[in-house]
Formats: C-alpha cells, structure tokens, sequence
C-alpha cells in the first residue's frame, strides 16, 4: 500500500455513505481509494428496504433526498442498477390517518397526490383512501451498493476490501494491511463511529438502532410498484411533523396500539424484484445491544403485514436485523482532526440522503 500513489481522498467504509463521497469525488475529478473491512458491503445498506423516501423528508434531509434522487437516476444508466420511478403510497386505514394526507398534500402541492379507496395502487385491506408520493424511488439495495461499487472501481477508484482501519490520523491511516497516506480521509463506518471516536460518540449520544425485518412471499402473487407505508410510518418520518393533524394519529395507535408504538413499528413493504417483499420494521435503541432476538416483535411485523395485505401470514423466507446509527441530530458531519471528516446518517434514511449529503461534506472538507 505504501507504494501506491496517494490519492486526494480515503474513504473508510463501503456502505452507501462511503460509497456516495466517492461518487461524488469523482465527480470532482479527484483521486480514490476505500477501504472496508469486510469482502463486500454488509451492513445497514444491503439491509434495508431499497426506498429512497423523498417526499417524507424535511429540511436539510429533503434538500438532500432531491439531490441524491438526481443522482440515483444518474447512477442507474451508468452503473446497471435495477430501479424504479415508481413511487410510494401511504395507506390510510382511518379518518385521522386521511387527515394528515390531505393537510400535507396542502404543504407539499405537486410532491403528493391524493388518492381515493378504488385508486389505491396497491393491494391493501381496510384502507379509506391514500396518497401517492411520485418522487419517491425503488432500488434493490443488495444488488444497488454492489453495481456502485463496480462501476467506481472502473472508474478508477481502489478498493481494499477486508481491511481493518485501526487508527486515523491527519494524513494517515494505519490498516491490517499497512499504513495508507491520503490527502484527505472520510470516515462513513455507520454505528461505528465510537470504534475509532467513542469521545465523538459520547458527545453526541450516537446509539445503535436495531431493526427487525423480514422478506416473505407475497401472498396475492401480484406486483406491487410502489412502496407502501402505513398510519405507523407517519409517525416516523419528519416531513408529517408539521401536520397540526398528527397527535391525533400518535395519541390513537398509541391507545389502540400500545405493543406496537413501543417497537416502534414502521409497517411498510416493498416488492424485490424477485417478487418476494420485505416487510417491517420495528425499532430499539442502546449503545450495545443484546444478541438476542425475540420472536414476539418477528411475530408483530407478520401479524401486522398480513392484516395490512388482507391475508394470512405470510410465509417467511428470511429474517435479519439490521443496525444504523441514532443520534439526536439526523445527521452527523464532524471534522475532528485535520483534514479528516466523520459522517454517518443518524435518522435512518442513509439510501435516501446520502448522495445529496456527500457534496456538502467535501465541499467543507476540502475547503
């Protein structure tokens, strides 16, 4: 490694952070080498639902979420990656639940179009009406992080994959495998961060998030476009914060729901290309996690999916956890050391930001 040129930007961690300030590196014509510690990308990025969810984003994360649309467009003819301009729907199983899509569709005009209970777009039961969100997009994240990686290695950007970083200094990263000079260093290791900063960490309260998620067959053997959301997703994504409407959604499923909202359910799905769909999530916060997973929240997510779909359970061909980092702000951007910066997306929206995020970030570090 010592011999090799040094290039004018390292990134540490082949995620969909990492990977999204290469791109954008690239893009500005500079020199790239990642490095990751495992023998492909495995961690929140491969494990997630593949939806870049624009339209429920706010502030800065919006702002980023229509950037990073541009270039997940971009990268799809470039890079062969399969996705779809397909949109998400947010169902609405009550009146209250209505209520915030119309109040947002006053908010956010053109982005959200209002549905009735014949035009849903998707097979649910017990829906009265829903809303389609156009900008939203469909990728399949296990097939998405490997195609951008591939196509970043043609265009000449190293990979030094099963590679530990063990320490990190202005200029220099000390790895498993020798010591690597770089002009600048970009740290996107996710939940992480407090392997290589724990003070960094500490100071901000960054935890991990464990999600519980599952792909199963789809019982109606139908396709299934969009992404869908539910009542419980409302709950969870910033852009419905402004509702004056929402309390009456939290305070409801709160009452009617009281399991469920301290999982921290999100009930979505959406379809892999395979025509299975991955179901979830439920949500618990710690630093360190017990290894343990209970099947009660397993059985929540199957119980509430099939009540959604209007079905009996559905049969479960995989299940995981997958872990991104929390913290109070829904992003993290720190430049500890001298030409060093730390991100990581700590709202849980990493393949819907991360290309708008990674510009902003290399616009203050190489400044």
């Amino acid at each position: 490694m010592t011999s090799s040129p040094q290039p004018d930007v390292v990134i540490v961690g082949a995620g969909i952070v990492g990977l999204a300030h290469a791109v954008e590196a690239v893009r500005r014509g500079l020199s790239v080498v990642v490095v990751e510690r495992d023998e492909r990308a495995v961690g929140a990025s491969v494990r997630n639902f593949g939806h870049a969810c624009v339209t429920a984003m706010s502030g800065p994360a919006l702002d980023y979420a229509l950037k990073a649309r541009e270039t997940w467009l971009d990268l799809a003819k470039k890079a062969g990656l399969w996705l779809r301009e397909s949109g998400a729907v947010v169902v609405a199983r009550a009146d209250d639940e209505y209520a915030v899509l119309e109040e947002f569709r006053q908010a956010r005009g053109d982005q959200v179009v209002l549905l009735d209970r014949q035009d849903l777009r998707v097979p649910v039961a017990g829906a009265v009406g829903g809303a389609w969100f156009p900008l939203d997009l469909r990728v399949d994240p296990r097939q998405a992080v490997q195609a951008v990686a591939a196509w970043l290695a043609d265009q000449g950007v190293r990979f030094h994959w099963s590679t530990t970083v063990h320490t990190i200094e202005p200029g220099l990263l000390g790895t498993s495998r020798g010591v690597i000079r770089a002009g600048r260093i970009v740290v996107a290791v996710g939940h992480d961060v407090d392997r290589h900063f724990p003070g960094l960490a500490e100071r901000l309260g960054l935890r991990r998030c464990v999600l519980h998620m599952l792909r199963v067959r789809d019982p109606h053997g139908r396709t299934i476009e969009p992404a869908v959301l539910s009542g419980f997703s409302m709950l969870r994504y910033a852009g419905f914060d402004g509702c004056s409407t929402l309390p009456a959604v939290r305070a409801r499923l709160g009452a009617e729901h009281p399991e469920l909202v301290a999982a921290g359910l999100n009930l979505m799905l959406t379809q892999r290309p395979d025509g299975d769909l991955t179901i979830g999530d439920t949500h618990a916060y710690a630093v360190t996690h017990d290894p343990f997973q209970p099947e009660e929240l397993d059985t929540l997510v199957l119980e509430q999916t099939a009540r959604l779909l209007g079905s009996g359970p559905p049969a479960v061909r995989e299940r995981w956890l997958g872990v991104y980092a929390s913290g109070r702000e829904p992003f993290l951007t720190e430049f500890p050391l001298p030409g060093v910066a730390v991100v990581a997306v700590t709202s849980g929206v990493g393949m819907t930001t991360s290309f708008g995020l990674a510009p902003h970030v290399l616009d203050t570090l190489l400044a």
